[in-house]
């Protein structure tokens, strides 16, 4: 009796170099990722009344206040300059691995989130 679908023997050539191709990518995008959660990014708000870090794994790491920032009459003021700071951090840390995925898959995949 015939076998039904495949190929005969296994894969065809081509297709084995895609398939090893894919493996390729898949490490070299696992690798990326490992390397990007290591990485800080730091922005700051208000010249430099805020500064916030983050690390690739879209963790705050410190923040920053100069004495100056704090004013107690004023206390919105200081929590909008920390939410901008923490968001622009942020921004730039997916900004950095969208960058980043998209060198290694060539821009294959769309919209992928990574």
């Amino acid at each position: 009796m015939a076998k039904r679908g495949g190929f005969p023997g296994g894969m065809p050539g081509n297709m084995a170099n895609i398939m090893k191709q894919a493996q390729r990518m898949q490490r070299q995008m696992e690798e990326k990722q490992k390397e990007l959660q290591d990485k800080e990014y730091t922005a700051t708000a208000g010249g430099s009344a805020v500064t916030v870090k983050v690390n690739g794994k879209r963790e705050v790491i410190s923040v920053t206040i100069a004495p100056e920032a704090v004013d107690p009459d004023d206390v919105e003021m200081l929590q909008d300059l920390i939410v901008a700071a923490v968001n622009q951090a942020l921004q730039q840390a997916e900004d950095d691995t969208t960058s980043e995925m998209q060198k290694l898959t060539g821009g294959i995949g769309g919209g992928l989130p990574f």
